[in-house]
Order: structure tokens, then sequence, then C-alpha cells
């Protein structure tokens, strides 16, 4: 009886559960998913929906199950004081947030921009108000893959570090295998001198001879093997693009004590140049943000309102998910100084605040968010999702939160989620016209040419010990989202969309002194049938 009763809750239709949420939204609600279960499987969905809402203090802005639960129990209200109005498709819906002071009638409409980061259009029209027009929302459930959460079983221990490694080598070899025949370190080693010679390792050592050719060893999982990349050759450039610990393929001809390997060629794991991204079905479209930053003095709640208010209008009903990569909060303690610069000194009060401006944001949008270095969670990467307290108190939107990296798949098209600490290394170790924090798509084309989101170890960027390297990126996203720098930047890099989303706080004193000018208040909005992309400005 009792599994009977717990699958008989499941199977309300889909199109009454739809029909809830519509109707709750018209009315300024949100609600949790489980709420919305319970009052489509009533006896008397509308009256039970009307009798909630009659119930529900005019502050609250979220519909709980608990409150359902205790309506529903309580004694039959008199009929005629009950709303008969249906919550049918048909019904009006127009997502007013319940501060009338927050009517986006009169509001700026935001900047649209196309095609490059730095071709800004500064014309500003009225928005069209959604008022009077239906929502026609219908965002599916995120298929999250590649996500650490409650799996992590890391000490720190050394021999946990060599398992990662080894997991790195196998599964990218696997990547470079089709582009050469390649043998261990220690059977090259035995081959004889003047053989032709193909080998995969990790990056263990560059340096430069006397000579300017440049030396590298390479390891695999039964040793090293040194191998000269000869400065007049044409694969000389390619040693630019090299970080120590990740992964490549070589070829070329063994010298003729067999003690080194003269390097022919040179491979990255890299996208296939023949790589073609899935896309959607349907017009529908996504919100890429990171970096939010609650909490820090310099925080644009004006923008963000403005923001959520656009989200709320017909021009934008289009725009069924937000994904959101990382820096919910501004964090304790992340920086020298930091306090002098918080306006909420708690982190908990500070995810609080950020729960309070999410709830602005549609309540029949799919929101899905990963951690970043100022969240409350382990720095080491790859980052878990947040704890069951911090999840309780950003409960307000359901949102999906998973870890740090995470590919997240929506309409069909996969989004590979990462927030970007590594950058910072891959633009500190590479050339400028390779990656540069003014284009930081470019650093993030290193990542998918190396397919791993943070291939060097030993820098800024913590590496958590795994039994499986969650870093690494087997499939080849559709999409893919970083945050961490605070610049926005995009393009396509073998017809994978690369979008760094700036950031939702203005420069601070410590990003003066260490010379970052941040990119504020820009939504990257991309159409998932054509991965073609907009920005909207909203500062």
């Amino acid at each position: 009886m009792l599994l009977t009763g717990a699958i008989s809750q499941h199977f309300v239709p889909l199109e009454t559960q739809s029909r809830i949420v519509r109707a709750l939204a018209e009315r300024g609600y949100n609600a949790e998913r489980e709420a919305v279960t319970l009052l489509a499987g009533a006896d008397d969905p509308t009256a039970a929906l009307a009798a909630v809402v009659d119930a529900t203090d005019d502050d609250a802005l979220r519909i709980t199950a608990a409150s359902v639960r205790e309506t529903l129990n309580s004694p039959t209200p008199d009929p005629a004081a009950v709303s008969t109005e249906s919550p049918s498709s048909n019904t009006p819906v127009s997502t007013p947030t319940k501060n009338p002071e927050k009517s986006t009638e009169g509001a700026e409409r935001p900047v649209e921009t196309g095609g490059s980061s730095t071709a800004v259009d500064t014309g500003a029209t009225e928005p069209q108000s959604s008022s009077g027009q239906a929502s026609t929302r219908s965002p599916e459930p995120a298929e999250i893959t590649g996500d650490i959460t409650g799996r992590s079983t890391g000490t720190g221990e050394y021999g946990q570090f060599v398992t990662t490694f080894k997991d790195r080598y196998e599964r990218l070899s696997k990547l470079l295998g089709g582009r050469v025949n390649h043998r261990p370190a220690s059977a090259i080693q035995a081959m004889a001198g003047g053989s032709e010679a193909e080998m995969i390792g990790l990056v263990n050592d560059i340096r430069s001879t006397a000579s300017g050719h440049w030396l590298i060893e390479l390891e695999d999982t039964t040793g090293t093997f040194p191998v000269l990349v000869m400065k007049d050759r044409e694969i000389a450039n390619m040693v630019d693009d090299l970080l120590l610990d990740e992964c490549i393929a070589v070829q070329g001809t063994l010298a003729d004590d067999s003690g080194i390997m003269f390097v022919d060629s040179l491979f990255f794991p890299d996208v296939p140049r023949t790589f073609r991204p899935s896309t959607a079905d349907r017009h529908v479209q996504a919100a890429l943000i990171s970096d939010v930053h609650v909490g820090s003095q310099e925080f644009m709640a004006d923008a963000w309102n403005r923001f959520a208010d656009w989200l709320h209008t017909e021009e934008a009903e289009s725009v069924e998910y937000l994904l959101i990569a990382g820096d919910m909060v501004e964090g304790v303690g992340v920086y020298p100084d930091q306090d002098k610069e918080l306006d909420i000194v708690d982190i908990f009060d500070q995810y609080e605040a950020f729960s309070e401006h999410l709830k602005a944001v549609p309540g029949d949008m799919e929101i899905v968010m990963i951690p970043g270095n100022h969240d409350a969670v382990r720095l080491a990467e790859p980052q878990p999702g947040f704890d069951e307290e911090l999840r309780n108190i950003m409960s307000a939107h359901d949102a999906r939160i998973t870890g740090n990296p995470s590919t997240v798949t929506i309409e069909g098209v996969s989004i590979l989620m990462y927030h970007g600490v590594s950058l910072d290394e891959v633009i500190a170790e590479l050339p400028e016209d390779k990656a540069s924090y003014d284009e930081p798509h470019k650093a993030m084309y290193q990542l998918l040419k190396k397919r791993h989101v943070a291939p060097q170890y030993g820098g800024k960027m913590r590496l958590a010990p795994e039994t499986k390297d969650y870093l690494v990126i087997d499939d080849v996203p559709d999409v893919f989202h970083t945050g961490h720098v605070h610049k926005l930047g995009w393009g396509k890099y073998h017809n994978v969309l690369s979008v760094n989303s700036g950031c939702w706080q203005a420069q601070t004193e410590f990003q003066k002194k260490v010379n970052i000018d941040p990119d504020v208040a820009h939504a990257p909005i991309v159409d998932l049938d054509t991965l073609n992309m907009t920005v909207r400005k909203f500062a």
C-alpha cells in the first residue's frame, strides 16, 4: 500500500503541474517542486491552489510543501470565499514581482550586442512589458554529468595523486591514440638508434638548450624519455602552447645512441576540426552569468535588479535557463584585507542575501549553479556542490546545484561549466597572443585543445587527488562556459562556443592593485537552437 501510494503521487499529469506553476507565477510566487506536486495531486487542484495562495503571507515569495500540507489539512474554507479561477494554459501570466516598486514599466532596455565582445551597441530603447502575455517557458530538467559531489574519496595522500595522474594519462592517451602508434617509454629506451618512434606522455619538464632548441621530458606509466624540438622546425612554435602536466603525443627519430628523440610532429588531444555541435529542436535560450559576488561593497544590486526585471518581460520569454558559473558570494578571507571591502561580513548572511536576489528571477526558469573559489566549499578542484546547510539557504528557487566542473545538458545541448581558476595559470604561462585577460576565451581555447580544464598542477590551481581525474574533458561540449577572471569574451573554437561571462561586481581596491578592470553586469544569451549569442548589458 505504501509503495502504491508513493508511486501514484508521482504520476500526476505533467500538464497539470505546468498549469499550477504558471498560475503561481502569475500571482508572483515561486514554489518548491514538492509543493507543486501536492497541489496538482489534490482532488480539486484549482480550489487547493486558491486556498494556499489565500493563506500565504503577502510578503512571501515562495510556496513551500509544508505550507501546502498545512492548508490542505485545515478545515475546508467557505466555497464562496474561494476563487474559482482556473489555472489553465490560457490564463494571462505576467510573472510580476511582489513588490510594485520593482515594476519593469519605464525601465531602460538592456543593451544587446552580438558577434564580438568589443562591439557593444550603447543604444537603448524602452522594453516591452510582459503584462497580459501568457508565459511559454517550459524548461526541461537539466541532465548533469561529471559531478564530484558525494563521490570524493581523496585524503591528500601521495599515492592518490599518482592515481589521479595515471587516470589522466590513460584517458587522454586514448584520445591521442588515433594520431600515433605509440610505444611506452620503456620500450623506446630499448629501440635501436635511428629508429622511428612515437610516444604519448605527460609533460614532465620543458627547458631551452644552450643552442636554443627545446628539450621536453615526457612521462608515461613506464618511465620518462627526453624529446628534442629543433628551433628551426615549423613545430617549434607549438612549444609555446605547452604547459607542464598536460598530455601530448610526438613522432620522431631516435638519435644514434637512442638516448633522445628528435621530434618531427607534435599533437594535442584537441577538439576534432570535424566536430559539429548539437542544437535544440525549438527556439529556446539560456543566460550564462558568473561571479555575482553578493556581500561585496561593489556588488551591483541595481544592475542585478534590472537583469531580473528584464527576465520577466515578453522580450525574454524564450530565456528558460540560467546557468551561474560560480562565485555567488564574495566570501570571507579570500584575499588580503578583504574584510575592508565587505558589505556583509558573515558568509551565511551573504548566501541569505544571494538567495533573496535569486527570488527576483522568474519562478518558471531552470537554474543550474556551480561553486567558485570565493564560495564556501573546498578550494581544491574538483569542487563539490554546496553542503546541505547552504543548499537550504538557497532553496528559494529550487536551483540545481552541482560541482565544479560539471557538464549540464539542456535541450540536447551540452554545456561544460567550469569556474575557471586555471585560466590565471594559462594566462600567466602562455604568450599574450595565445591567452590574455582581455580575451579570456582564447585561454579557454587552450583548455579545449588540451582536453583538460586545469592541465598544470602546482601553481594557483589546487588539485584534490581522486580515483578519477574529474577535470579531463572526455566528451567535446557544445558550449564551454567559465567565469573567475571578471572579463567578458566569447568565440568559437572548432565550433565549440566558448564564453567567459564577466561579473556583477564593480572594481574593488584589491582589483585596482592587481590591475583588473572588470566587465560588469553583462548577460550572454545563447540561442540553443543555433548557438548564436547576444550579450545584454545592464550597467
